[in-house]
């Protein structure tokens, strides 16, 4: 079977929308399968919605990468979009058009194409995802490198070539997975501008001619197709071979901080896509932690008790899944600081999310490493709930007891993988958190229930705090905890309701 380009697109009989020839507006930092299902679908549904007629150059930020597999299929790839979206299956197929090459900056050739777009008059828009670990200044990188080893070095590097080819400032949008990422880009770059001595005209100009862009991305991305039977029925279906297949869920959110004219200078609007521009992206990130994150540490730990393995079949109980939405609906999306209608879809959409046919999310998978999530996730809307209301919010308090529950029952014992417990159906499974925490419980397991919570509730090492500070909260979590111990997790939680 042949493998995909344009002539062999073309004799499949593909019907969808292809764009074969386009200016490069995007230089993007960043090949794999994340940026492929998001960002450049985005610009590719823009061509076909408004014609935004771009295409995006793709640069590998490390030496391994696809620039030759991209490179061999023109740029194309098929795109497949999974799951529900109001209650419906969906399984999109896209073949994706809005890439026009990948360069590999390690081979001299490719620097030097990479440096020729920098100066392009048609370059507008510079995009990167180079992993969390990407945004990084290293001082070992000098000007003269070919290419720098960081990626702010090798920006550094783009930028100086355009503002020395007198072009204008470009828009900087960063998807990397850490808090601000466009300010700590920038900061990197400044970095680098003081290292190596460069003029202060071109301060000024990275600074104030280009736009830094803090943004949030949401949107599941498995990535490769694993089965390779299912790879030879899409590829027969297809009528070509694709090396490059990748798989995204449905759902799709990407915030970008910024100013108000760049909402309108970005095709996504009128394009019909969720992508705002706001003034910060901090209080959507706190609605994606709160209840994305928030809805998966707060019930899987007690669904996994009552004998739940994958996140799907959750959904797919009454108890469980109302268990969730009332945990959001009516303790975690009333105190968040954003429009409550605009938070009660993204809470509407997290049961689609989980729901999802395709996906085998295992909720011991979810458990890791869950008291610092707790923490940070199901803890502040507690607090605040308390602070708002007066009272204890019911489902977020017995999360609290499911995960002592979790942590705490049946312990066979320490080993170097983690904390052996027993599920109430008998089976064996392995608590995995920072091993002082493991070796907290272990102490604790001959503990009664309220020694145990006590203990749990006043370590400030876990918590930050006393929370047995909060009024009754003590009292409620020994309540709960007593419940599941007695009756099952799945009777405490439908007490909830």
């Amino acid at each position: 079977m042949e493998t995909l380009n344009y002539q062999v697109l073309e004799k499949s009989g593909y019907k969808g929308y292809v764009l074969k020839d386009a200016p490069e507006k995007v230089l993007q930092f960043g090949e794999g399968n994340f940026l492929r299902a998001f960002v450049d679908y985005w610009f590719d549904v823009s061509n076909e919605k408004v014609g935004w007629n771009g295409k995006c150059c793709l640069v590998q930020p490390i030496a391994p990468g696809l620039a030759k597999l991209i490179n061999a299929q023109e740029g194309l790839y098929t795109l497949y979009l999974r799951g529900r979206q109001n209650g419906e299956k969906v399984d999109a197929k896209r073949v994706i058009s809005s890439v026009s090459r990948c360069l590999n900056p390690y081979e001299k050739e490719d620097y030097d194409a990479m440096m020729q777009v920098a100066v392009s008059d048609d370059l507008e828009y510079i995009v990167s995802n180079t992993t969390e670990a990407g945004i990084v200044y290293d001082p070992a990188c000098q000007a003269n490198d070919c290419p720098p080893s960081s990626f702010p070095a090798k920006l550094t590097q783009v930028l100086l070539a355009r503002y020395n080819a007198k072009k204008p400032g470009v828009v900087v949008l960063s998807c990397e997975l850490i808090d601000n990422n466009g300010k700590e880009l920038l900061k990197c770059v400044n970095q680098y501008i003081d290292q190596w001595g460069l003029d202060d005209g071109f301060k000024k100009w990275v600074n104030e001619d280009c736009t830094f862009c803090s943004t949030l991305v949401d949107r599941i991305v498995p990535g490769r197709i694993r089965d390779a039977a299912e790879v030879a029925r899409l590829e027969e279906e297809n009528g070509y071979h694709d090396e490059l297949i990748d798989v995204g869920e449905i759902f799709g959110v990407w915030n970008i901080e910024g100013p108000a004219w760049l909402e309108d200078k970005l095709p996504f609007k009128a394009a019909g896509l969720n992508c705002p521009v706001v003034p910060d992206v901090t209080p959507y990130k706190k609605r994606k932690v709160r209840i994305l994150n928030g809805a998966h540490t707060g019930f899987v730990l007690g669904a996994y008790l009552a004998g739940f393995d994958i996140v799907r079949d959750c959904m797919h109980d009454d108890v469980i899944r109302g268990f969730m939405n009332k945990m959001l609906l009516e303790e975690v999306v009333p105190i968040l600081p954003l429009d409550q209608e605009d938070c009660k879809q993204f809470a509407a959409a997290v049961e689609d999310r989980f729901n999802n046919p395709f996906v085998n999310h295992e909720l011991m998978s979810i458990s890791l490493n869950s008291t610092s999530k707790w923490r940070a996730r199901n803890m502040p809307s507690l607090l605040e709930y308390v602070e708002k209301n007066g009272t204890l919010p019911t489902c977020l308090s017995m999360g609290l007891a499911a995960y002592i529950a979790f942590y705490s029952n049946d312990i066979q014992g320490l080993t170097d993988k983690g904390l052996v417990c027993k599920r109430p159906a008998g089976n064996e499974y392995t608590v995995s958190d920072d091993r002082w925490v493991l070796e907290f419980y272990n102490a604790h397991k001959d503990d009664d229930i309220p020694t145990l919570v006590h203990a749990v509730m006043t370590n400030e090492q876990m918590w930050g705090q006393d929370l047995t500070a909060v009024p009754g909260f003590e009292q409620r979590t020994v309540e709960n905890l007593t419940k599941i111990r007695t009756e099952g997790a799945k009777a405490a939680y439908a007490s909830c309701l």
